[in-house]
């Protein structure tokens, strides 16, 4: 295949998996083309420089944050929300840059992150069979039939409320919010009573001292660099309707983007090799993520690598591990030599959520702070024997007070988990337990 047979639309001859069942094909079309007369929510020059950062990831230079939602709701696009995220992300970040001593690139699960892959079409409900929750751009969470059925409108909400929440990120940005004078301001309130928060407030204490010395010895300190924050979106690219909608032909150079996101993955489940979201995905000029967990072949990945980025460019192609903290030692080791054979220039990410996953006395879906730290220590430690770069994370997040993950500074134990278990999907990182993540990575990178 070559880049003359692909158009935006050429993923429509492949077989697509976890696309939902919409019961109106005609109502349907009418939604994915009503998006595709929108303008885009992200822009190509943007994207290119998302892609230049994570070409200094995969030299070693800067490493990858990626956090966020496990699955947005819509309900949840408030002001208030959006900022509590961003304040995690930007506090994780300083804590990165300063007392890790590395350029960090922010992107968010955020502003898109509104459909789910499942491992079932459907669930028995109450002795009922009704569709599986796929995401709030394409059903309700509610456990009835009426609210399960997918609903092509849920994109066209999709599509505002990330604009809406694009909005408001390159405002706060851009702003004046992101500036590092604020780096005291960032500290939840319920965070500030934890060792973590403690830790974080002398760390700001050392910056605000940075600082007034710069500005002492006549440094300006007025520049974009203490004044804003680059920040990126990214989501899992599964509706492919949607992704297609949102893609675009840059005017000043003839390529073409999926305006969506600037980063966009593909998940564990969607990464066949002659599957539609390969397809499609190796046509557009994003930085590609792309999930990997421990039932790969090395055969096949190496192919989907070279179909996915057959310039070998640095930056763009992110290779998104998920193994668990007790198999990551089986699989990782060989996935880098056999990488590193084939001269691949590529992004190492860890994703340590999804392996240590596990269901609580309770009956609720957890993950333990300690086993996702550890799976991230084994991730530095592994790519140091091999002589490869560790070059990010990419966690499930909020800057909610939630009680959805075990352990942490706050010591979240099983019988906790029902005070606020919040999410829709997946369990996420709070506030506190984000910022202890990022002080053990920064001794990792230091």
């Amino acid at each position: 295949m070559t880049q003359e047979t692909w158009s935006k639309s050429s993923w429509q001859k492949f077989p697509a998996l976890q696309q939902p069942n919409w019961p109106d094909q005609a109502a349907y079309g009418q939604a994915v083309g009503a998006i595709a007369k929108l303008p885009p929510l992200v822009f190509a020059g943007e994207i290119r420089a998302l892609k230049k950062q994570l070409a200094e990831a995969a030299e070693g230079r800067a490493f990858l944050l990626q956090g966020g939602d496990c699955a947005e709701d819509f309900s949840m696009c408030t002001a208030a929300t959006i900022r509590e995220t961003l304040k995690v992300i930007l506090q994780m970040s300083v804590i990165l840059t300063y007392a890790g001593g590395r350029q960090v690139i922010k992107v968010g699960r955020i502003a898109g992150q509104y459909a789910k892959p499942r491992s079932k079409d459907t669930e028995i409900v109450n002795g009922q069979e009704i569709p599986s929750y796929r995401g709030d751009m394409v059903n309700s969470p509610e456990p009835t039939l009426a609210a399960r059925q997918p609903d092509p409108q849920r994109m066209l909400t999709g599509f505002y409320l990330a604009a809406a929440t694009m909005n408001l990120l390159r405002a706060f940005t851009r702003g004046g919010y992101a500036a590092l004078q604020r780096v005291h301001a960032w500290n939840n309130e319920f965070v500030k009573r934890s060792p973590q928060g403690e830790s974080y407030e002398k760390l700001a204490a050392q910056i605000d001292q940075a600082m007034n010395f710069m500005r002492v010895i006549g440094i300006d300190t007025d520049i974009p660099q203490i004044n804003e924050a680059s920040f990126f979106t990214s989501h899992e690219a599964l509706l492919l309707g949607y992704e297609e909608a949102l893609t675009r032909q840059d005017s000043t150079t003839g390529l073409w983007y999926d305006c969506s996101g600037h980063m966009l993955w593909i998940g564990d489940r969607t990464r066949q090799l002659n599957g539609a979201h390969v397809e499609f995905f190796r046509g557009v000029g994003n930085p590609i993520g792309m999930k990997v967990g421990p039932d790969h072949d090395f055969d096949q990945l190496k192919r989907i690598v070279a179909r996915l980025n057959p310039d070998n460019e640095a930056g763009r192609l992110t290779l998104i591990t998920r193994f668990g903290a007790n198999h990551i030692g089986k699989y990782l080791p060989n996935l880098l030599r056999e990488m590193k054979r084939e001269g691949c220039k590529l992004v190492w990410s860890c994703d340590p959520m999804h392996g240590n996953t596990y269901t609580a006395e309770t009956g609720h879906k957890t993950r333990n702070f300690d086993e996702i730290m550890k799976e991230i220590r084994l991730f530095f430690e592994i790519h140091r024997a091999e002589g490869t770069h560790p070059g990010g994370v990419h966690v499930e997040l909020t800057g909610e007070d939630v009680t959805e993950c075990t352990g942490g500074g706050h010591n979240i134990v099983d019988a906790h988990l029902q005070q606020r278990y919040w999410t829709t999907c997946d369990p996420r990182l709070n506030a506190g337990q984000s910022l202890d993540l990022a002080f053990q990575i920064a001794e990792l990178l230091r």
